[in-house]
């Protein structure tokens, strides 16, 4: 597991915020249900990422500022 790993299974990660943002936010859900989805997937896609890797999803892992 990484720090990020622990993060996401913690529900604190950037692509539950969104999730939530969107479930709370009210109407929010009709016009960013796309989104929503696009997180959750993500989500899915880090947990089988790591279980085979080992390490995080390289667009999280190679993340930087820009600036």
């Amino acid at each position: 597991t990484t720090p990020f790993d622990m993060v996401l299974r913690n529900d604190l990660d950037r692509y539950r915020l969104v999730m939530d943002v969107i479930d709370r936010v009210p109407g929010l859900a009709a016009t960013a249900g796309p989104l929503r989805q696009q997180m959750e997937d993500t989500r899915l896609r880090h947990h089988a990422w790591i279980r085979e890797h080992g390490t995080d999803l390289p667009e999280v892992a190679d993340w930087a500022w820009e600036g």
